[in-house]
């Protein structure tokens, strides 16, 4: 059994940390620049385009899962 951080391996942390990583660099690099004003994210604070953000990372982290299924 594989040790264990707050009840999560090490595995799926790394899982979690590229999710973030390549979701925020999709956001920030190619979504980003084409949302209107009111999406686009803000530093430092809880808006819609947090939001947004979020979902990316979601879908990057969906994949991850479903690629490491196949």
């Amino acid at each position: 059994m594989a040790r264990q951080f707050l009840g999560v391996t090490p595995r799926r942390w790394l899982e979690y940390l590229i999710a973030i990583l390549i979701g925020n660099a999709i956001y920030f690099l190619s979504v980003a620049p084409y949302l209107p004003l009111a999406l686009r994210h803000k530093m430092y604070r809880t808006d819609l385009g947090s939001v947004v953000d979020f979902a990316v990372c979601v879908v990057v982290y969906a994949l991850i899962r479903l690629g490491s299924r196949l």
